[in-house]
């Protein structure tokens, strides 16, 4: 309202750049070009379009701004923020660096660079290189932000938001909280998702990680299809999002048994897998373990998966994946210390998992403690699926006494002749075992 007053009673046409800055900030962009391309040919106007250009994914556009930046330390700053947008952490780093040669007294510069490293997953370096700033201004929203985001990345969410308490006990006025999005959204991943519903979806349009933490909060909670309306028609252009989106794939392919998502999320998880920034990060080696284990390839899934595993000790996802992993190699030794580890009780009780359990422990000689597995969900729902397979597994194996256990509570369930010739067979191989003195 104020700058278009301004135009009408004004012949200054600067008026129509700022006007068109604040439109930018609205994230108004189309709205933004028209009225700068009302302004003056300037430095700020090719700022204004080259951070345009970018938002439109006008790389025409873009070259032709990127060509007009002079050496002036504003138009550096500028390139340096189109690096950071477009992933180029390191060549945004390289502009920092050398604006800070140049002005060392530039505190503020410290805080980009140890941005940039946070996004490297450089997160030790990032928190050093934060000290500066922190020390002189020991109460600014973004950095104290930032220390609490590289706080859980290296420990939890508890440890990050302990470091958000000096903002809220130095705002003057309501709750820094809810005055910031940027900390309502922070908050919400610190807390594993609470809130998701309420504070994520307005602000998808404000932070990227908005989206993809939304994806991430629907896949926790087994709503496949609402993260995948979320990704369809996402445009990907960094490896995380290629990953989240590559998991939303993969998750809804399993569960509706749908080849062609199957095969997207094996292209994807390839495709990061062997890239060459991606390769040899944990990210990278996580995608081409989840490739190999989409194409059952388990052997070459532990290869990867063994390369990291000291990364996930009490990771129960990492776990649960390491012990499938293992079971479908023929590594039962190694399948069972992975699924003991597991303390998640949904997938505990989940009978995937008390099946996997049950075939490891009898595969490692232990028939009587997956008998007890059986015991505990006898009331269930799966635990005739479960008698069956220890049925079958103990026969095969040799544990005939398990075994006619299992074959004689089927048989009264059910009188399929099978079952009966089942519990004569292993009760045949307990008197053998008897006999050969390997059985008391």
């Amino acid at each position: 309202m104020i700058y278009d007053d301004l135009i009408k009673k004004s012949d200054n046409k600067e008026f129509h750049l700022y006007k068109a800055c604040c439109l930018y900030a609205l994230c108004n962009y189309d709205e933004s070009k028209r009225e700068a391309m009302k302004g003056p040919e300037s430095e700020l106007q090719t700022r204004l379009l080259f951070h345009i250009a970018h938002k439109k994914s006008d790389e025409t556009a873009l070259m032709a701004c990127h060509n007009k930046l002079g050496d002036k330390t504003e138009d550096s700053m500028c390139l340096a923020a189109i690096h950071y947008l477009r992933g180029n952490y390191e060549e945004a780093i390289d502009v920092y660096k050398k604006l800070l040669l140049e002005n060392r007294d530039n505190l503020a510069l410290n805080v980009y660079v140890a941005l940039c490293y946070y996004k490297l997953d450089y997160y030790d370096v990032s928190m050093d290189i934060l000290s500066s700033y922190l020390t002189a201004f020991p109460t600014s929203i973004i950095t104290v932000n930032l220390k609490a985001c590289n706080q859980y990345q290296l420990y939890n969410g508890k440890a990050a938001e302990a470091e958000l308490k000096v903002l809220q006990t130095n705002y003057e006025s309501g709750n820094v909280f809810n005055d910031n999005d940027l900390l309502r959204h922070n908050l919400v991943v610190f807390r594993g998702g609470e809130n998701a519903l309420q504070v994520l979806p307005p602000l998808i349009d404000v932070f990227p990680e908005a989206r993809l933490n939304l994806v991430i909060y629907y896949l926790k909670n087994d709503e496949v299809e609402e993260a995948y309306k979320l990704i369809k028609d996402m445009e990907t252009a960094l490896p995380k999002e290629y990953i989240i989106k590559a998991v939303v794939h993969a998750v809804l392919g399993q569960k509706t048994d749908s080849k062609e998502h199957l095969k997207t999320a094996q292209q994807l998880f390839q495709m990061i897998g062997i890239s060459a920034t991606e390769c040899d990060t944990i990210p990278g080696r996580q995608c081409m373990a989840s490739f190999f284990y989409l194409v059952k390839q388990f052997d070459d899934v532990l290869v990867y998966l063994r390369s990291i595993r000291s990364f996930f000790q009490n990771d129960d996802d990492f776990n649960w994946n390491y012990g499938v992993a293992c079971a479908s190699a023929g590594e039962y030794k190694d399948a069972e210390e992975g699924f003991l580890l597991v303390n998640n009780e949904r997938y505990k009780a989940d009978y995937c998992y008390s099946s996997w359990l049950t075939r490891t422990l009898i595969m490692n000689g232990k028939p009587s403690q997956a008998w007890d597995l059986y015991v505990n969900m006898e009331n269930s729902t799966e635990s005739l699926s479960l008698l069956q397979l220890i049925a079958n597994d103990c026969y095969r194996m040799g544990h005939f006494y398990v075994a006619a256990k299992a074959f004689d509570v089927l048989e009264r369930l059910d009188s399929d002749a099978e079952y009966a010739e089942g519990k004569r067979g292993a009760v045949v191989g307990v008197f053998q075992m008897v006999i050969a003195g390997k059985e008391t």
